[in-house]
């Protein structure tokens, strides 16, 4: 038995998915740079806790690992990575703002471009077909 075809759904991937994919990623390669910086900076200073270092140091990891899977499962057109991709950018902007805030411009706006890109490329039309697709067979992973 056949599934019926959805016509609306695209048959290429749009840009805007590229787009969003790639910011994902180099996200994630942004964390495992601060990662880096951090360890760094734990194996040349001490730490007042190195418990707690060492867990955000994994947190980092951790969190820079699971951008790069949904980068990458939102390229592959995944439903489930819309909403860890609008969680992520939700927290960069929790983050870049008090960092404007703050009066560090150049950093805030660094941290708070590309969520707003990726905010206002998500909810696009193209963006949505491209991960509801109905047309191909039903993905299990």
């Amino acid at each position: 038995m056949s599934r019926p075809q959805d016509s609306t759904a695209p048959t290429s991937r749009p840009a805007a998915v590229n787009l969003i994919s790639a910011i994902l990623v180099l996200e994630a390669l942004g964390l495992l740079a601060v990662a880096g910086w951090y360890v760094y900076n734990l194996l040349t200073a001490t730490a007042t806790s190195l418990g707690g270092a060492i867990f955000s140091l994994i947190l980092i990891l951790a969190v820079a690992a699971w951008l790069l899977v949904v980068g990458h499962f939102f390229f592959r057109g995944m439903r489930w990575t819309r909403a860890a991709a609008l969680v992520w950018q939700l927290f960069m902007v929790a983050i870049a703002v008090p960092t404007l805030q703050g009066g560090v411009v150049l950093v805030g706006l660094l941290l708070l471009l590309p969520p707003a890109a990726i905010l206002l490329l998500l909810f696009t039309k193209p963006v949505i077909a491209w991960t509801s697709r109905t047309n191909s067979e039903p993905k299990t992973y």
